[in-house]
């Protein structure tokens, strides 16, 4: 059978023996908005548990709007015209918007990029400046939360009169859902916070997955990190499998958001009875699948259908190869990931940048067997990644049939990580 997997921009198709394929992971699609325009214009003067962001805009006299960086396939372009309308009738005009772009700790945009999420037509109008985590000038703190973390965030949004967020909720691998609280943190963080936030202390909890938010720390403290300066206002948009808008939802901090994830939620998940041998998954395309650092959180996204011994094949392009120094320097460091992983929960372990995707990684390499196919690492290196080499998917899918035997059955998740893939009885989620 010829499964569509989600592959940089043109889209791979994997032909899977229809004998051995038990399903498709492929969760209903919310259907995608009439008029895109419409709703967001709706969504700023009938947000949820706030006031029209035109009314915050007639009591301030600047505005900061943080927005998601070229990672996300979030259509900001789309939505900040109607933003900025919206500013310019509370009496804030363009020369008063500061555009930050929430790099959190990834590179920053380059001018193409900027002029694809801000769009070309805005874009020589707007001031635009990418979050630096590692530049001390720009980052104040905030205060500290009640388990200790240290908050600096990103002055130009500390400071402004108004606050202002535009993002994307999808299911995360780590904070179990996108969106709201994490454009701020880990978005416009300091360095110095994000290594507290991203530590052992909170990823090696169990609710520290995808599709979990209640009782999942690595949520809590995020949010709780934010609530020292929170938003004033906040967009998130939902996504079809197409990356067509579903939903908009707009208004206060805590309130927009949950309502956005409710609505999310029942769009994302997949369940099968068991877990299978063979598992079939992707980085969910371009632009998440441009380097080989966001193509673990598909691997980690299908762990709860990958039995443990198995094989977890993925393909992510990584057009952009392996990510930022700091985690290729892990990974060529470390021939084990589990003694990597004892180490920085180790006493005098110093916190390194990048290092919680290592550990993330580990969780996927010491459950199963991990075979990528990524056209943009050559197969030297990238079997230097912790991770086998594959030529094709079909050629991976048939060596580990083979190594599981003729009962062995294969499971696919077409867009990897934006589907919450779940094993055995429906959990309690939150």
């Amino acid at each position: 059978m010829d499964v569509c997997l989600s592959y940089g921009e043109r889209g791979l198709i994997a032909d899977i023996p229809d004998a051995r394929l038990a399903a498709v992971l492929s969760p209903p699609d919310a259907p995608q908005l009439p008029d895109l325009g419409a709703a967001v214009r709706s969504s700023l003067q009938r947000p949820i548990g706030s006031r029209p962001l035109a009314h915050l805009a007639a009591a301030s006299r600047h505005a900061c709007i943080v927005v998601c960086d070229a990672t996300r396939p979030v259509p900001t372009s789309a939505v900040l015209p109607h933003v900025l309308a919206a500013l310019d009738a509370g009496g804030i005009p363009l020369s008063r918007v500061t555009v930050l772009i929430a790099t959190g700790t990834h590179r920053p945009a380059d001018r193409t990029e900027i002029l694809r999420i801000v769009g070309e037509d805005l874009a020589p109008h707007l001031h635009v400046v990418n979050h630096a985590c590692d530049d001390p000038a720009t980052h104040a703190a905030v205060g500290h939360t009640e388990r200790g973390t240290r908050v600096l965030l990103d002055t130009r949004y500390r400071d402004a009169d108004l606050r202002i967020t535009v993002g994307l909720i999808e299911p995360h691998f780590m904070a179990g859902y996108s969106g709201g609280r994490k454009l701020v943190m880990p978005g416009v963080a300091a360095l110095e916070t994000v290594l507290a936030w991203h530590s052992p202390a909170f990823l090696e909890h169990p609710r520290a997955a995808s599709g979990f938010v209640d009782g999942n720390p690595v949520h809590e403290e995020a949010t709780a990190a934010v609530h020292l300066c929170p938003p004033h206002f906040t967009i998130d948009v939902t996504l079809s499998a197409r990356n067509m808008v579903t939903g908009v939802f707009a208004g206060g901090f805590d309130e927009a958001w949950r309502a956005g994830v409710d609505f999310a939620d029942r769009h994302c998940r997949a369940r099968v009875a068991q877990p299978a041998d063979v598992v079939v998954t992707t980085c969910a395309g371009y632009p998440l699948d441009a380097t080989f650092y966001q193509a673990v959180k598909g691997m980690v996204g299908a762990l709860p259908v990958v039995a443990p011994g198995g094989d977890l094949i993925i393909a992510a392009e990584c057009r952009e190869g392996i990510g930022s120094d700091a985690f290729r320097d892990l990974l060529l460091a470390w021939d084990d990931l589990g003694r990597f992983v004892e180490a920085i929960q180790a006493p005098g372990w110093t916190p390194v940048r990048d290092q919680w995707e290592v550990e993330e990684l580990a969780k996927a390499v010491c459950h199963c067997r991990v075979t990528c196919f990524a056209e943009g690492i050559p197969p030297a290196i990238l079997g230097r990644l912790h991770v086998t080499p594959a030529d094709s998917v079909e050629a991976a899918v048939a060596a580990a049939l083979e190594r599981h035997g003729p009962s062995a059955r294969v499971l696919a998740i077409p867009r990897g990580p934006y589907v919450i893939a779940e094993a055995g009885a429906p959990a309690a989620t939150g």
